[in-house]
């Protein structure tokens, strides 16, 4: 598993647990050993990342992830679109199809046998209006 791959997770771990603890992602991050330095640089840029796009990446969701309310959807897909949104959205050096591909993997692997086209759906609803989204 690629450094990238497993820092995806491990900041998917993060937020889930943000979630479900009412928590921010960013403090239980730092409140947690050091990880292997390639992957915590990437996990600290992902959480900081959603983190300071949240409003955005939520709207977005909302708009496009046609009848799912966002309190209602399950954290671990609502998380997944998050990230993916992020490195879509903010991530100029980072492929589009990377991103979804990583989503709808992680989604295969942790969410519901229903996720993973979802998430593929809602990723390419975005990834189509991307150049007239107003960021």
């Amino acid at each position: 598993m690629s450094a990238r791959r497993k820092a995806r997770k491990r900041a998917l771990d993060f937020l889930y647990e943000a979630d479900i603890r009412k928590a921010l992602a960013l403090d239980l991050f730092h409140s947690r050993p050091v990880l292997e330095l390639s992957e915590s640089v990437y996990v600290e840029v992902l959480l900081n990342g959603v983190t300071e796009h949240l409003s955005k990446i939520d709207e977005l969701i909302i708009t496009y992830a046609q009848g799912w309310d966002l309190d209602r959807m399950p954290s671990i897909d609502r998380n997944l679109l998050r990230i993916a949104l992020f490195e879509i959205l903010w991530k100029e050096e980072l492929d589009d199809k990377v991103a979804v591909s990583e989503a709808v993997s992680l989604a295969k692997e942790l969410s519901t046998d229903e996720s993973s086209g979802y998430i593929n759906g809602v990723l390419g609803r975005i990834i189509a209006l991307k150049p007239s989204l107003a960021l």
